[in-house]
């Protein structure tokens, strides 16, 4: 059986990733977004996500339950690691990554496609004042972080997401060479936390 393939979505706090990869599914439903695991208080908006306390990741890390993980922002984010066997067995998945990850990504998954999502700084801005997650000094810190490069060995593409959505999600589906007519059967990936 052929191999599937990752899109890792990465770019800077209010790059606009979540809604981007949410786009994406919603078009090409043979794209299945992975659920994250994050030690975040549950009723926090945004991305769903499988929340958790730092004990409970902590636990589950040990038993191998991600196939990636990393902290930051004082959070803890984890992908399951079913993830591996979906895409080795033919599944596209997408995902919200870290950069830091992204060699052990490439390192994992032997088709890895990274879509880095940027926008205007004023953009980025705007957009975190409005999502009402983070301090002033966190949404400042979160911007300072913007500008960071990608790793030089990493095949990427560049997708900027400063005006209309739709025109970015279909710019993103072009990059990504899908025909959106096609529509197989949907399943998630998600985290759970052991009993």
């Amino acid at each position: 059986m052929r191999g599937g393939r990752l899109i890792a979505v990465v770019g800077p706090s209010g790059a606009g990733k979540d809604r981007v990869i949410e786009g994406i599914a919603q078009a090409a439903p043979h794209i299945v977004p992975v659920t994250r695991v994050i030690t975040r208080a549950r009723d926090l908006p945004g991305e769903a996500f499988t929340p958790v306390t730092t004990d409970e990741f902590t636990t589950m890390h040990a038993a191998g339950a991600f196939c990636l993980h990393w902290q930051a922002h004082g959070l803890r984010y984890g992908i399951p690691a079913q993830v591996v066997s979906d895409v080795r067995g033919g599944g596209e998945r997408i995902v919200n990554l870290s950069r830091g990850v992204l060699s052990d990504a490439q390192a994992m998954f032997s088709d890895l496609l990274v879509l880095h999502v940027t926008a205007r700084p004023e953009t980025l801005a705007r957009r975190l004042i409005g999502r009402g997650r983070e301090t002033s000094a966190e949404i400042q810190g979160r911007l300072a972080r913007a500008t960071h490069d990608l790793p030089d060995d990493i095949r990427s593409v560049d997708l900027r997401n400063d005006g209309p959505l739709e025109a970015t999600i279909a710019r993103a589906l072009h990059m990504l060479g899908h025909d959106t007519s096609l529509t197989p059967p949907r399943t998630a990936t998600t985290g759970k936390v052991p009993e």
